[in-house]
């Protein structure tokens, strides 16, 4: 079905691999509208509670976008494709309501950072390195970099990683808050799946709503107070409120996934 990526769905959790290898899993128009499309399916599916994110071989989660598919093109058509990318990948990623977690193996450079940034929660193996290069090719970030980047890291840092072009080891993002936990690569994807299955014991429409209510505080213009607000009240709505308090106030663990 997919040209350009596996995917595998185990015990409520989406594993979906950009396999590229032999271009260190760059992202070219193809794999970004097929990440789109296999995103939405996972999403889609009751049963799959969270998403795992990464990349094929052990150099690369993703090395950045295909420059070779838009090195000629003129300012209009790279405007387009900025738009594109936010509205099919980047955004699309930060908002959909099932956990994507971005399992950072080998270099997660330009393209591949921003969309690593776009997942919910980061895990690195400790041989990862990230960067947003773009500078020194003349251009910046177009897929939500310079956004991202200050909202994880802060604006001092985030200018200096951008305007140096320069990479940062695992470690290093860990210190910055870019990323989550860093492990060794043989440990990277079970670190993913411990954290997946404590997110699977949740209620599905409350973690939702969470992300609803997180991402509206980095919206211009929108209060995330208020949206907190809105997001919580929904809740009591709900027929998992319904059993998670049920379950507390019986002493059982509660079952969302019925």
């Amino acid at each position: 079905m997919y040209q350009n990526l596996l995917v595998e769905e185990k015990g409520g959790i989406a594993f979906i691999t950009i396999n590229r290898p032999s271009q260190l899993n760059a992202l070219n128009k193809e794999t970004i509208a097929e990440l789109h499309i296999a995103l939405k399916a996972a999403d889609s599916k009751k049963e799959i509670g969270a998403i795992i994110l990464t990349g094929s071989g052990e150099k690369a989660f993703v090395a950045g976008a295909d420059i070779k598919e838009f090195a000629h093109f003129t300012i209009s058509q790279a405007g387009e494709l900025a738009m594109n990318g936010h509205t099919t990948l980047f955004n699309f990623v930060e908002q959909l309501t099932t956990p994507v977690i971005a399992a950072v193996n080998g270099f997660a450079l330009g393209g591949g950072l921003e969309l690593a940034m776009a997942a919910h929660i980061r895990v690195a193996s400790s041989n990862a390195r990230m960067g947003l290069p773009e500078v020194s090719l003349g251009v910046i970030p177009g897929y939500g970099g310079t956004q991202r980047l200050a909202q994880l890291v802060g604006k001092g840092k985030a200018n200096e990683l951008i305007f140096t072009a320069g990479m940062i080891k695992a470690d290093e993002a860990l210190q910055w808050g870019l990323v989550n936990h860093v492990v060794e690569p043989t440990e990277l994807l079970a670190k993913c799946e411990e954290i997946a299955t404590k997110i699977l014991q949740n209620s599905p429409i409350a973690i939702a709503s969470a992300i609803r209510a997180v991402n509206a505080g980095f919206v211009d213009g929108v209060n995330g107070f208020e949206a907190e607000i809105e997001e919580f009240g929904k809740c009591f709505g709900s027929v998992e409120f319904k059993e998670g308090t049920t379950a507390f106030i019986e002493k059982r663990k509660a079952n969302f996934r019925v």
